[in-house]
């Protein structure tokens, strides 16, 4: 229930505020935070991230045990089933520990309930027996920082969501950001890699760090079969297109879902239980998964009628087929 990373994700994530690219405005207000409760003697603030998965809401979070001289416990909202899974593991942690909770928004409700006096007043409250006999009990647990973790802030609940001292976004990476991300991890995976190609991984990484990272791992596995020294913009043209990733980080579904539209509904509005039925993909892959990149970065838009796409999709489309 509760896990540890790979020690592969554990080398690329940076281990303290001054090491974490980007966010800069969350890692000022976090540093503030952090200090001030070290300053008073006490535990930090409970924190809740939420935005798009990828942009390192539990790399954070161990970069906030860290600073606090914890440990780091992490689990996942659809793990905890029972409200004894929650005291067991609460009850076993220590001070200044961080207890991660990802997906945080899938814990069942009675689990929920439970963390309310734990975020409020640092107990868990237990009904023990049943019938006349039932009573509570309530049990002190350390000084510990929750951190809970969410894709899909609208489906906490707002008891939950208002019990968190510090609710913080986290957004999409700039390229600027990327660059120094992608030229940091890569440094780390002893790729030596020009400026030039180091762009190339940027422009196809969707802004997201796990998705940049991903990409550098399959990129030292090429070094390794292959043996380079070094890259040319014409090998990592290839090994792109070995992976299915265009220059704007499309992969092949991404692409297949614009030919869909251009060429079956040309200029035409669409909707999803046609486009879904049309690409052989449930209706919750193709809008979770497939559209919020397309939308992002103004491929597709959404009308009443149906999704349409617009002349910068359909002129990149003749781009990508010469």
């Amino acid at each position: 229930m509760v896990k540890k990373p790979s020690p592969d994700i554990n080398h690329l994530r940076p281990k303290r505020f001054n090491e974490y690219l980007g966010q800069k405005k969350i890692i000022e207000s976090l540093k503030l935070f952090v200090e001030a409760a070290k300053k008073r003697g006490q535990t930090n603030e409970h924190l809740l991230f939420y935005g798009p998965p990828g942009i390192g809401k539990t790399t954070l979070a161990y970069v906030v045990a860290n600073e606090l001289g914890g440990e780091m416990r992490v689990t996942s909202g659809a793990a905890i089933q029972k409200t004894g899974d929650l005291a067991a593991i609460l009850t076993n942690l220590n001070k200044n520990d961080v207890f991660f909770i990802d997906e945080i928004h899938r814990l069942p409700k009675p689990v929920e309930e439970i963390l309310y006096p734990v975020l409020e007043e640092s107990v868990i409250d237990l009904v023990i027996g049943k019938g006349p006999t039932a009573r509570n009990v309530r049990l002190p647990i350390a000084p510990i920082t929750i951190i809970g973790s969410t894709t899909k802030l609208a489906l906490l609940s707002a008891p939950l969501r208002d019990r968190f001292g510090l609710v913080l976004r986290l957004d999409y990476y700039s390229n600027e950001e990327m660059f120094s991300l992608v030229k940091r991890s890569a440094n780390l995976l002893n790729l030596k890699l020009t400026d030039s190609i180091i762009k190339e991984v940027v422009n196809r990484s969707r802004k997201t760090p796990r998705i940049a990272n991903r990409i550098l791992k399959r990129l030292r596995d090429l070094y390794e079969v292959e043996n380079f020294r070094i890259l040319t913009i014409d090998q990592i043209k290839r090994f792109f297109k070995l992976l299915e990733i265009d220059s704007l980080g499309l992969t092949s579904i991404d692409l297949k879902y614009l030919k869909f539209l251009s060429e079956k509904f040309f200029q035409t509005p669409v909707g999803i239980e046609t486009i879904s039925s049309g690409l052989a993909e449930d209706q919750r892959t193709v809008e979770e998964f497939i559209e919020p990149y397309l939308i992002q970065i103004g491929f597709i838009k959404k009308t009443p009628r149906g999704r349409q796409l617009t002349q910068k999709a359909l002129q990149h489309l003749k781009e990508t087929l010469l």
